[in-house]
């Protein structure tokens, strides 16, 4: 399975740039017995349809399959999706657009007794974010380091 998945995103990002549309993630995994790969990509403002799914699994397919060499020699299965409502937030700009918005945040380790948060992100810089959280009735903001931030995606307030 292969850990650098750089040469892959420098081939597919630009066929996905040419529909403007944007590339939000991709991974390599294993399911039972069998290889994936996923791309996830979206379309603003309004999000990506089953047509331009449709459309960019062709030509990203096509272009898979010109690399030499082949930066996936055993069989697997090419899936392009939509990131849904709660994409991740991995790039700068996702970080910008997350500004104001409820996001869902998992920790390398415990701050204040927790490893998971989930608020709106009221503002971020290089080195952390402000977010503002709720514990039962009452608001709290928090900072947390971006270095201790393992993940993070939008997420969906209830």
């Amino acid at each position: 399975m292969p850990k650098n998945l750089t040469p892959i995103q420098e081939a597919i990002e630009p066929v996905i740039i040419g529909h403007n549309c944007e590339l939000v993630d991709l991974e390599y995994v294993k399911e039972k017995s069998q290889d994936y790969l996923r791309i996830y990509v979206d379309k603003q403002p309004n999000g990506i349809d089953i047509e331009t799914i449709a459309e960019l699994s062709e030509l990203v397919g096509e272009k898979l399959d010109s690399m030499q060499p082949d930066p996936l020699p055993d069989p697997y299965i090419l899936e392009l999706s939509s990131p849904g409502l709660e994409r991740p937030i991995k790039k700068e700009q996702d970080w910008e657009k997350a500004k104001g918005q409820y996001i869902h945040v998992g920790l390398y380790q415990k701050l204040e007794g927790q490893k998971v948060f989930e608020g709106h992100l009221l503002d971020l810089d290089d080195q952390e974010i402000k977010l503002e959280i709720k514990i039962k009735t009452r608001r709290k903001q928090l900072t947390i380091p971006r270095k201790q931030i393992a993940s993070a995606r939008f997420a969906i307030e209830f």
